[in-house]
């Protein structure tokens, strides 16, 4: 496995901005996530590799993070947030409506591959609740017709 020679461009400038190949391991891995889809094994190790870090450094390093995807996902990656805020204000039905819609369960992939749908930790936007995050972008204040038109706009 190996980086494309954009991605290798891309992570030279990247390393161009941190003291040590060390501190640069997030920005790294994200695009390593970026250039692969998600991160397994393999992808450690060609990252690691860059970094002159071993491996599990790198896990250990984004174990923490819910934007590091540690297997393949849809096109669409729904993340719902399931914390406090977002759960008073009716996350939870929101997964319920998702699922039926998509018809799929939490960590599922539709048949298509087109989406799927994951419960998160907190995303930062407790007073915007519920939200979720498609991909990169979020959507806040949710309700099912919020949800329709989020979704329907990408079939």
């Amino acid at each position: 496995m190996e980086f494309s020679k954009s991605a290798e461009q891309k992570l030279e400038e990247i390393l161009s901005h941190y003291p040590t190949k060390t501190a640069a391991a997030l920005p790294a891995v994200y695009l390593a996530q970026e250039e692969f889809g998600y991160i397994d094994e393999e992808v450690f190790e060609c990252v690691a590799k860059l970094l002159d870090v071993p491996p599990v450094f790198l896990k250990n390093t984004i174990s923490f993070y819910t934007m590091f995807r540690k297997k393949e996902t849809g096109k669409y990656l729904i993340q719902v947030c399931s914390t406090l805020s977002c759960s008073l204000m009716g996350s939870e039905h929101i997964v319920e409506y998702i699922k039926k819609k998509l018809n799929i369960n939490i960590g599922e992939t539709t048949q298509d591959k087109k989406f799927t749908l994951v419960k998160v930790e907190c995303l930062g936007s407790c007073g915007t609740a519920p939200m979720m995050q498609r991909n990169d972008d979020y959507y806040e204040n949710l309700n099912e017709e919020k949800i329709d038109d989020i979704l329907d706009k990408l079939n």
